[in-house]
């Protein structure tokens, strides 16, 4: 099989002709590498590229597939990891100049599953400094560009996890979540990703900070390559004390069969608060009419809920601080000044301000909890906006009118705070060319829900073809 048409092939299909002996392990790392080589110096996805050790790999994945060995579900298929998620004897920096030559001992619980079900790492992708941000960039290794326009951000902070998955330097991608960090940039680069519930996949040995926040989750072309992957991450590990209970329930690439007949499904277009991109609103807002032809019912809602963007603020700046806060006082000028003024916000919230937003974020999982209770999914807009210039470190309005630091990832980070498992879906392209997804919600723990309707959308709307214009 020809390189061109390896990269493109979804992780599920090339695994089972690696088992069935069609596609050697090496020819499918030798030309994801290529293709890394070919267009990871324009769009700097890839900030440590681990060449010899993938191509080691894959010749001892060939040599398990030729002697009949059990292979696992990932056999011989390459995967990209973020670099805030450490990995053993490879090179991980979170993004930041404080750690330009740390090298774990240990991976990280899902690098180690990943090992375990026989996929072969290509490197390690880009990050914002510990992943603080909702663009991709940092003082170590600089900007990743968006390969639908390379003038514009991919989004953050798995945003070289995203232009990794596609532009075909890689089937898989993992990525990390903590206020939108898999969504937003499989938004803005036209792929698809998943936020599990909080807990789903285990979470560390990694960087202090977002502990509370931030999931591990894949970021895939395709919906049924992600529920393979979560299928493989997901499962209790006493490293981490908040992951969940083993799941009893059907694989999650099971599940991707289900459909969506009777379901009931709520369409939020602004969640009662925010400003949407008229292009992003108009795609959204088509997108969710094709869910009533999926068998499903879709009920317009206003959920009623207070924008928690200040609990989120508050909160994740006071736990930043306590994270690297010593750092303002020795190194702080080896620091992104971004992350420096996220810091010095940090030293300013007081424990009853903290605790405050710790009993409001309690207060707004109730409620999303209780409406929840009366739809099986809500969909909105992933992100208010198209891709942005690179330069910009966020949007500071829409429409013409002024929104807050966050305001431009309004239906992202209210996830977060509550947990329950999110996805986007690619929906789109603006008048400019530019990707647009569509944020899928389920309730606590239905992961099953939200990849059924991802993939029956998908199945409907298929999107996988459409591919960055780099050749």
């Amino acid at each position: 099989m020809a390189a061109d048409d390896l990269i493109w092939l979804p992780a599920l299909e090339l695994a089972a002709l690696i088992r069935a002996r069609k596609v050697s392990p090496v020819d499918a790392v030798d030309a994801a590498l290529a293709r890394i080589e070919r267009h990871n110096p324009a769009l700097n996805a890839y900030c440590t590229i681990t060449a010899e050790e993938a191509r080691d790999a894959a010749q001892a994945a060939e040599v398990s597939v030729m002697i009949g060995e059990e292979l696992g579900p990932l056999h011989g298929v390459p995967v990209s990891i973020k670099d805030l998620v450490f990995t053993r004897r490879v090179l991980t920096t979170g993004g930041s100049r404080l750690f330009a030559d740390h090298v774990p001992e240990e991976d990280a619980v899902s690098v180690e599953r990943l090992k375990g079900a026989g996929a072969i790492i290509l490197g390690k992708t880009n990050t914002p400094e510990f992943g603080h941000k909702g663009v991709t960039d940092n003082p170590l290794f600089g900007i990743t560009r968006n390969p639908w326009s390379p003038s514009l951000t991919p989004g953050g902070s798995s945003g070289g996890a995203a232009v990794a998955a596609a532009t075909g330097m890689g089937p898989l991608a993992l990525g990390t979540d903590g206020g939108g960090s898999i969504r937003v940039p499989a938004a803005f680069c036209g792929i698809y990703g998943l936020k599990p519930s909080f807990g789903r996949v285990p979470h560390g040995p990694t960087f202090p900070g977002w502990q509370n926040f931030s999931v591990t989750g894949p970021m895939t072309r395709t919906v049924r390559d992600a529920a393979l992957m979560l299928d493989v991450l997901a499962g209790p590990d006493d490293r981490d004390r908040w992951s969940l209970p083993a799941d009893s329930g059907s694989p999650f690439l099971a599940a991707c069969e289900n459909g969506l007949e009777g379901l009931s499904v709520g369409w939020s277009a602004d969640l009662g608060y925010a400003r949407v991109d008229p292009e992003v609103a108009e795609l959204c807002a088509e997108a969710a009419e094709r869910f009533e032809s999926l068998g499903c019912h879709v009920e317009v809602v206003s959920p009623g809920w207070d924008d928690p963007e200040e609990i989120f603020r508050t909160i994740g700046a006071a736990e930043t601080h306590a994270a690297w806060g010593q750092r303002l006082d020795d190194a702080a000028e080896q620091l992104d000044r971004s992350f420096v003024a996220l810091l010095k916000h940090g030293r300013t919230v007081t424990i009853d301000q903290y605790l405050a937003a710790a009993r409001r974020r309690h207060e707004l999982w109730t409620e999303v909890q209780r409406f929840l209770a009366r739809f099986d999914l809500l969909i909105t807009p992933t992100v208010a906006v198209p891709p942005f210039p690179v330069a910009r470190p966020a949007v500071k309005e829409i429409n013409g009118e002024p929104v807050s630091p966050l305001g431009w990832i309004p239906f992202c980070f209210p996830f977060n705070l509550t947990g329950q498992p999110a996805a986007t879906v690619p929906v789109g392209f603006t008048a400019a060319g530019l990707p647009v997804g569509l944020q899928i919600v389920g309730r606590r723990f239905a992961e099953r829900a939200v990849l059924a309707a991802s993939a029956a959308f998908e199945a409907a709307h298929p999107w996988a073809t459409r591919r960055p214009p780099l050749d």
